[in-house]
């Protein structure tokens, strides 16, 4: 099957390689390392970027928070909830999007 073909039997949504830990969205698989591959359209790929974003911003505050209050305290449990929050949004759009493969790695990592 051609990518072009590929693309055309998934509702006109482009081909895209993400990378969860490094918080990228690619075209193209050489350009870095990725976990997972989806199909997406402009909408869905914008969704992901925030969420990506909102999750970086997250891990600032995590920073901060735990930088001038060292020993845990009842917030780092909100702090925590919230990233965990949004890292499975992350992983509910990609699975909404996966191939086959991208699917089944995600229903083995029992997040859903």
């Amino acid at each position: 099957m051609h990518q072009q073909d590929e693309w055309e039997g998934h509702g006109g949504r482009k081909q895209f390689f993400v990378s969860v830990q490094a918080g990228q969205i690619l075209e193209d698989p050489e350009a870095a390392a990725y976990e997972l591959a989806i199909y997406a359209n402009d909408e869905e790929v914008a969704r992901l970027r925030e969420l990506f974003e909102e999750l970086a911003s997250m891990d600032e505050a995590e920073v901060a928070h735990f930088a001038h209050t060292p020993y845990g305290t009842s917030g780092d449990e909100t702090i925590n909830a919230a990233s965990d929050e949004i890292v499975s949004l992350i992983y509910k759009q990609l699975y909404e999007c996966g191939t086959g493969e991208t699917k089944r790695h995600i229903e083995s990592m029992g997040i859903l």
